[in-house]
C-alpha cells in the first residue's frame, strides 16, 4: 500500500470522482452528455467516447486535488491512457489524484429485498493488475431495497468477504452497499446496515484498511462513529439519483462524510460546450460539491 496515498486519504480535504459507469450505464451516461446511441455502432465505439468524455473530465483545468482526492475508474479506463500514461498513472503524476478501480461485476437478481454483487471470479488477478497500474484502492457495490435483515445481512457478509480479498492483495477496498433512495423502508434499512456493519468491524482486523460509500443516510451522521474503528480510513457518499443541490444539502449535514459522487458531477457537461464552458461548469459543481464535502 502506498504510504503517502493512505494520508492523503485519510487526512486530505476534499472529495472523490465517481467516474466508473460501466456497461450498463455508459449509453445513458452518453446520452447525458450529449451522444446519442445512434452515434455508435458496437460496445467498442462506446467505450471509446465515453473514455474521451471521461479524459475531458481528468485533463481539465478544473479538475485538481485542491478539491479531489480521488476518482473511481472503470476497468477499461484504467487500462486507457492519457497524455502516453495509463490513467492512475495520469491522475497520480500530474495532478496528484489517487485512483480507485470498479471491480464488480454487476448486480445479481433480487432476493430477500436486495441484489448481491455477481460473483467477482478473477478478483485476485485484477487487483493484481491496479497494483501495477499504480491504483490504491477498489470499489464496489450492491443494492438495498427492503429492510430485510437477512438480505441485508447477505450483503454485508459479501461485502466484506470480497473486501479481504482485496486487502490481502495491497489494495484500499470501498464498500458500497447502497440503500435506493426511493425506498419506502429507507431509515429502517440504514440502521440494520449499520448494524450488520458494526458486528463485522468489531472482529476485523484494523491492518485491513476499508472504506465506505453509503447513500446519504435520512438520518443525520448516522455513520460517524464508524471512524472510531482503526480499520475505517474513509467515509463517502453517494448521490444516489438525487440532483447536485439536493445531494449537497443533504451531504453538508453529515461531518466527516465526504462525496463520491458521479451522475451529481457530471449532470451539467455537454459534448458541444467550449472548452471554456466546459471548464467553468466542471469547476462550479466541484466547488459546490468540495463545500459540502468539508462540513
Amino acid at each position: 500500500m502506498n504510504e503517502k496515498m493512505l494520508e492523503i486519504m485519510k487526512n486530505q480535504k476534499g472529495f472523490i470522482a465517481a467516474l466508473d459507469q460501466s456497461g450498463g450505464s455508459s449509453s445513458k451516461t452518453l446520452a447525458a452528455y450529449g451522444i446519442a446511441a445512434t452515434e455508435y455502432s458496437s460496445d467498442e465505439e462506446m467505450f471509446d467516447l465515453i473514455h474521451e468524455m471521461r479524459k475531458r473530465v481528468f485533463t481539465s483545468k478544473s479538475f485538481t486535488n485542491e478539491h479531489i482526492i480521488g476518482a473511481i475508474l472503470f476497468e477499461k479506463t484504467m487500462m486507457s491512457k492519457i497524455d502516453d500514461e495509463y490513467t492512475a498513472d495520469y491522475l497520480w503524476n500530474k495532478k496528484g489524484i489517487i485512483s480507485f478501480l470498479k471491480v464488480d461485476k454487476g448486480l445479481a437478481d433480487q432476493e430477500n429485498g436486495v441484489k448481491l454483487m455477481k460473483e467477482i471470479p478473477n478478483l485476485a488477478e485484477q487487483c493484481q493488475e491496479a497494483v501495477r497500474k499504480n491504483v490504491f484502492g477498489t470499489k464496489m457495490r450492491s443494492v438495498i431495497y427492503e429492510a430485510n435483515e437477512q438480505g441485508i445481512n447477505d450483503i454485508v457478509d459479501q461485502q466484506f468477504a470480497f473486501a479481504k480479498v482485496i486487502c490481502d492483495n495491497g489494495l484500499v477496498p470501498i464498500i458500497e452497499p447502497e440503500v435506493d433512495i426511493h425506498s419506502e423502508e429507507k431509515e429502517k434499512c440504514e440502521e440494520l446496515l449499520k448494524k450488520a456493519i458494526i458486528n463485522k468491524l468489531e472482529s476485523w482486523n484494523p491492518e485491513d484498511k476499508i472504506m465506505f460509500k453509503f447513500t446519504i443516510p435520512s438520518v443525520d451522521n448516522l455513520y460517524l462513529d464508524l471512524y472510531d474503528y482503526d480499520a475505517v480510513v474513509r467515509v463517502v457518499a453517494l448521490s444516489g439519483g438525487y440532483d447536485v443541490d439536493t445531494a449537497v444539502e443533504k451531504l453538508a449535514r453529515n461531518n466527516k462524510m465526504i462525496a463520491s459522487f458521479s451522475r451529481a458531477l457530471l449532470q451539467d457537461l455537454r459534448v458541444n460546450q467550449s472548452q471554456e464552458e466546459f471548464d467553468t461548469i466542471l469547476n462550479d459543481v466541484i466547488v459546490k460539491i468540495y463545500n459540502a464535502s468539508i462540513s
